[in-house]
């Protein structure tokens, strides 16, 4: 695989192989398993917005991120052209976590990034998210469902 942040454009549908693809997917429903709450990955090639959280908060909305029922959805935004990449934590989520954890993440999957390990660095930010969403949002099987799909979206 290529590099992730390279500056030629790059169609977001085929930038990871489909095994790449089952990786990932795999991991959010491990994820999600463990709590009531939401990731999705949203991939695009470019940022509509000069800010990457501004675009993530938006296609977090136009997503319907924010219809959980405890406000615990997060999205993991890349825009693979312009080199950017977010993540969105809802209300619930971020209440209890707060913009430390989200920068944390940020620098993990970066660091990880640059030493041309992208899935696994997708892979151990997923992993991180859940295991703070399973500390507030513990799964209740009588009570929860997978709200939203654990598919990645693509954008253009």
């Amino acid at each position: 695989m290529f590099g992730l942040f390279k500056s030629k454009p790059v169609d977001p549908v085929d930038y990871f192989s489909e095994e790449e693809k089952q990786i990932i997917v795999r991991a959010i429903g491990k994820a999600e398993q463990r709590t009531s709450g939401e990731i999705r990955i949203y991939i695009e090639g470019n940022c509509t917005a000069e800010d990457p959280v501004l675009r993530a908060k938006e296609l977090f909305d136009s997503l319907n991120m924010h219809q959980t029922s405890t406000r615990n959805g997060v999205l993991f935004y890349l825009a693979m052209v312009d080199r950017k990449l977010a993540i969105f934590g809802d209300e619930g989520i971020h209440e209890k976590v707060g913009d430390t954890f989200w920068n944390e993440q940020v620098s993990k999957i970066l660091a990880l990034f640059k030493q041309d390990k992208y899935v696994t660095g997708i892979e151990e930010v997923i992993h991180a998210i859940g295991e703070a969403l399973q500390t507030h949002f513990p799964y209740d099987e009588k009570t929860d469902s997978n709200e939203l799909p654990d598919d990645i979206v693509f954008g253009k």
